[in-house]
């Protein structure tokens, strides 16, 4: 069977668009947005997907010409609906670690917008020598050098709308740029011009993306094509951003039948979507991974998994909020109704990633509000912190977890965890990691005992 491949006389659109990020989520997010905005819309132009990270390189997406299918499903006016969508936006991708010189030289392209997806933890700014020729190691690092290079070439700005799950992703991220020029000493008319000729956007992203389907073959022999990228989600999305009403500047999304929403305060959607969605997901990873399931779908199948995700979401997240409670109750219904989808096969491993910052943003808060509210502290969130300390161990039964996180933090587990600890001296120890919480959870009354106590019960092998 042959490869997904362009046809030699297919026109290509100009790239317009630098995207951080080729993974799963922003293929069959943002790239399949771009897709609609190509074909529904006046915008004419393509994206160029750069590679965060220094490992590995998007070799099956060089493969491919920068083609995937997008396979959706879900319920609309309760009926179920189903698309398939060849994406055809990307269409070049660089490396930065093993091409600086072609990724720079980008910079006298006709990009307008700069898209990003590198993970919670991917904004961030770290002190790290400037060494010409080769590129920084964290995202904003790169994103500076790339701006800098721009600045000097005379070129505009940059509208920059990165898609992170970390609240004020925009600000942080300005933050992150100015921080980095200060620390290379750029010079101030550079950090006036990121200051005055780049819009760094406040975003919020909603759509979950299961990654590659299991009947991808039933695809591959309809098409006659192989297509190792093909990405499946759900049909509900939406997109939230801080900017104006008319939307961003030369991107109209709200044209092309996406879901999108302009707002002047996305807090109160963040909230309801970080706090319910993602913490929802974040709770029973750990506990469902330990317990041996392997999918959302297999966790909403088991009875004592779902209704310990019920008594999260109804029990804690949602008076843990200053929210319309109706509204709230809704969403969470939303929200399990999605997680049931039968057509999603979403791996708790691949929810994983990077589960200590997750937990810091997701479920952190909702534990933190309910235990001052009510001055107790919210036992299923806790039975999730506790779980998320024994998934770090590394193993299940005697079976290895592939865990995958900052290096440091794996590290630091694999410390913690070498011999046979007590589960209290295990919990003092990442409880009381400051840097990670934004606070010694060791502080909270009763938490350190409650998590050991769960712990205890959760050890196995």
């Amino acid at each position: 069977m042959l490869s997904l491949t362009r046809t030699t006389a297919e026109d290509l659109p100009p790239l317009r668009i630098l995207q951080f990020g080729g993974g799963n989520f922003i293929r069959g997010y943002f790239d399949w947005m771009v897709d609609l905005l190509n074909e529904r819309t006046d915008f004419y132009g393509s994206v160029l997907v750069a590679k965060p990270t220094a490992e590995g390189f998007y070799s099956d997406l060089i493969l491919q010409q920068g083609l995937f299918h997008v396979v959706l499903d879900g319920v609309r006016g309760g009926e179920p609906v189903h698309e398939t969508r060849l994406v055809k936006s990307v269409t070049d991708v660089v490396h930065p670690h093993q091409d600086y010189t072609d990724f720079i030289n980008y910079v006298v392209e006709d990009i307008d917008f700069i898209v990003s997806n590198t993970t919670e933890a991917g904004i961030r700014f770290r002190p790290e020598p400037w060494v010409e020729g080769r590129c920084a190691e964290e995202f904003p690092g790169k994103l500076t050098q790339w701006l800098y290079y721009r600045w000097q070439e005379i070129q505009p700005g940059c509208h920059i709308i990165p898609l992170e799950l970390i609240e004020n992703n925009g600000d942080e991220l300005r933050r992150c740029v100015l921080a980095y020029a200060k620390h290379w000493d750029l010079g101030d008319n550079f950090q006036d011009w990121i200051r005055e000729n780049n819009r760094f956007y406040n975003t919020l992203v909603d759509r979950i993306v299961s990654g590659f389907p299991v009947n991808a073959e039933a695809l591959w022999e309809q098409t006659g094509r192989r297509d190792k990228l093909v990405v499946a989600g759900e049909y509900y999305h939406s997109l939230v951003i801080e900017a104006p009403p008319t939307g961003i500047p030369g991107l109209p999304l709200h044209e092309a039948g996406i879901n999108v929403i302009y707002t002047d305060d996305l807090t109160p959607y963040r909230e309801r979507k970080v706090r319910l969605l993602n913490g929802a997901h974040t709770a029973i990873v750990p506990t469902g991974y330990l317990a041996g399931l392997e999918t959302v779908g297999e966790v909403m199948q088991d009875s004592a998994m779902t209704a310990y995700l019920e008594w999260v979401l109804y029990e804690e997240i949602i008076p843990s909020l200053d929210q319309s409670e109706e509204e709230l109750r809704a969403y969470a219904a939303d929200v399990l109704d999605r997680f049931r989808n039968p057509t999603l096969y979403h791996k708790l491993l691949d929810i994983s990633l990077n589960s200590t910052t997750k937990f810091r943003t997701r479920l952190l808060p909702s534990l933190l509000a309910y235990q001052r509210q009510f001055d107790k502290l919210p036992t299923g969130i806790v039975r999730a912190l506790a779980a998320l300390l024994v998934f770090y161990r590394g193993r299940r039964g005697e079976a290895k977890i592939l865990l995958r996180d900052e290096t440091d933090r794996l590290a630091f587990f694999r410390e913690v965890w070498a011999g046979d600890p007590s589960s209290g001296e295990v919990v003092r120890q990442v409880l009381g990691r400051e840097d990670w919480w934004g606070r010694e959870l060791t502080a909270i009354p009763g938490l350190t005992t409650a998590v050991t106590e769960q712990v205890d019960q959760t050890r196995v092998g």
